[in-house]
């Protein structure tokens, strides 16, 4: 089973780059989209050009803005939006899909902004979606992907020295809340398998030249629970795809 996740930054927008071949090419059985930034409408309008796929949408309230989406092959046994939490369920952040043997989540993580507004809320968000996976797991496996707007390790970004406690993105806090998800019994895919991979990143800057030069941040993540990590066969950054300031992830499962 190959499954793909992919912030890209409006749907709309990438299904005029040349997406549908993309997404031909790349032939998944399940893809879960970040930021698709329309209603849950209009992202059907563009996912009914994916022929034999069944989708899904969770939008914000705020028109334009987040949203996440989940197109699979396979029929899911249940789909669910949100986390339960008012707070938390009006960006349209989580979208959930249960299949014979796990829940599959795609996840848009806040992110805490340019002047660390949301920093405070980050960390109260953080810590409610993992509960939220946690209650998930006592029912059977979990697979949680997305733009988790976090780099995890110094590997894990370009200039770790110039951004760390600086910018969005690699503060403690937010490395603080990554390590909760792991030390939680949540495995990342990418460096479980390759622990020492560097130059490897998911999201470029639009400012200069960042992805020409691969001045990169790994923020877009597999988590899987501990019990099918090694049904994991592959885990990997599709970085040669464009469309979006993110590049898809994907991870094969046997």
């Amino acid at each position: 089973m190959k499954i793909i996740s992919w912030n890209v930054n409006g749907i709309r927008a990438i299904s005029k780059k040349g997406f549908f071949e993309k997404m031909e090419a790349m032939n998944p059985d399940v893809i879960c989209f970040q930021e698709t930034k329309a209603q849950d409408e209009q992202v059907a309008e563009v996912l009914t050009n994916l022929k034999g796929y069944h989708f899904y949408a969770n939008s914000a309230t705020k028109k334009g803005y987040s949203g996440t989406a989940i197109v699979s092959k396979i029929k899911p046994i249940n789909v669910t939006t949100d986390i339960n939490i008012d707070e938390h369920d009006q960006e349209g952040r989580v979208l959930t899909a249960e299949y014979e043997k796990f829940f599959l989540t795609v996840v848009y993580v806040p992110n805490s902004g340019s002047e660390l507004k949301r920093l405070s809320y980050r960390q109260t968000w953080d810590a409610a979606f993992l509960n939220y996976l946690k209650e998930l797991e006592k029912k059977k496996p979990v697979i949680v992907c997305g733009d988790f707007n976090v780099a995890h390790q110094p590997i894990d970004l370009a200039r770790p020295k110039a951004n760390y406690n600086k910018s969005a993105g690699y503060m403690q806090e937010e490395i603080d809340g990554m390590n909760n998800f792991i030390n939680a019994g949540l495995v990342d895919t990418f460096r479980y398998l390759h622990p020492d991979k560097t130059d490897a990143y998911s999201w470029w800057s639009y400012r200069g030249g960042a992805r020409a030069k691969n001045v990169g941040w790994r923020i877009d993540y597999f988590l899987v629970s501990k019990s099918i990590i090694n049904q994991v066969k592959t885990s990997e950054i599709l970085a040669d795809i464009h469309g979006s300031d993110h590049c898809p992830v994907t991870i094969e499962l046997l």
